[in-house]
């Protein structure tokens, strides 16, 4: 594989800043300089990063975690705002997360170790399932929750193979449940703009067969085997 990509399996960081880190000639492989990001490497290869020894890991490995609000889940802000692995425990090994959620949205994300791996899920092909709750304040009309589902268009975007159902209305909100496939950025955020919808909270429920559990804000779980729609 390329040195690029190595660095990122191993979880020093994304496959960019690796490209950055050799151009900036901090990367060596078997103790001689690279310079070049395409460069080919096994893993019987010796790789060092800004003086430090990468061990590849093979065996994927799976986190779940609950994300607060107010918490973005890229590695850098150029606001300055706090990130997941700001909160996440000392000693685990570099992750990666599966997908994001926005910085007023919390719930599941799930984390792993291997780049290739999140990205797979990422994309749309892999049809992995979403499972969302929504409340909003004020009234939803079942006739909007029907067009939803039969699938929409919002500034030139198509949202389908969306699924949404009220499931309560209590205290002037109403609480609807949103399964989606595709997770285009910020679909139901855009789906409730579109309908005037004022969203209050936004959890993620469900990604893949994996669920949230008993978990609370901030808490993070491993996941001891794959499960076989991920695979």
């Amino acid at each position: 594989m390329r040195i690029a990509k190595y660095i990122s399996n191993a979880g020093y960081c994304s496959r960019r800043d690796a490209e950055k880190l050799i151009l900036d000639k901090k990367v060596y492989i078997n103790s001689k300089l690279c310079t070049i990001p395409g460069t080919n490497v096994s893993y019987k290869d010796k790789i060092l990063v800004c003086g430090k020894i990468l061990k590849l890991e093979l065996k994927i490995k799976l986190w779940k975690f609950y994300k607060p609000i107010k918490v973005i889940c890229s590695n850098k802000d150029p606001k300055k705002r706090k990130t997941i692995f700001d909160i996440l425990p000392k000693n685990l090994p570099r992750l990666i997360s599966i997908g994001r959620l926005d910085f007023m949205s919390e719930g599941l994300i799930l984390l792993t170790n291997n780049g290739d791996f999140a990205r797979k899920l990422e994309l749309p092909f892999s049809n992995i399932l979403r499972v969302y709750r929504v409340c909003i304040k004020g009234e939803v009309k079942v006739n909007s929750i029907k067009k939803i589902n039969l699938g929409i268009s919002i500034k030139g975007i198509f949202y389908g193979k969306i699924k949404a159902k009220i499931e309560k209305i209590k205290d002037q909100h109403c609480w609807l449940i949103f399964k989606l496939h595709e997770g285009k950025n910020r679909e139901i955020r855009n789906i409730c703009e579109f309908y005037k919808w004022t969203i209050v909270k936004l959890i993620r429920l469900q990604y893949g067969s994996i669920k949230l559990t008993k978990q609370n804000p901030g808490q993070i779980e491993e996941i001891n085997r794959i499960p076989q729609d991920f695979l």
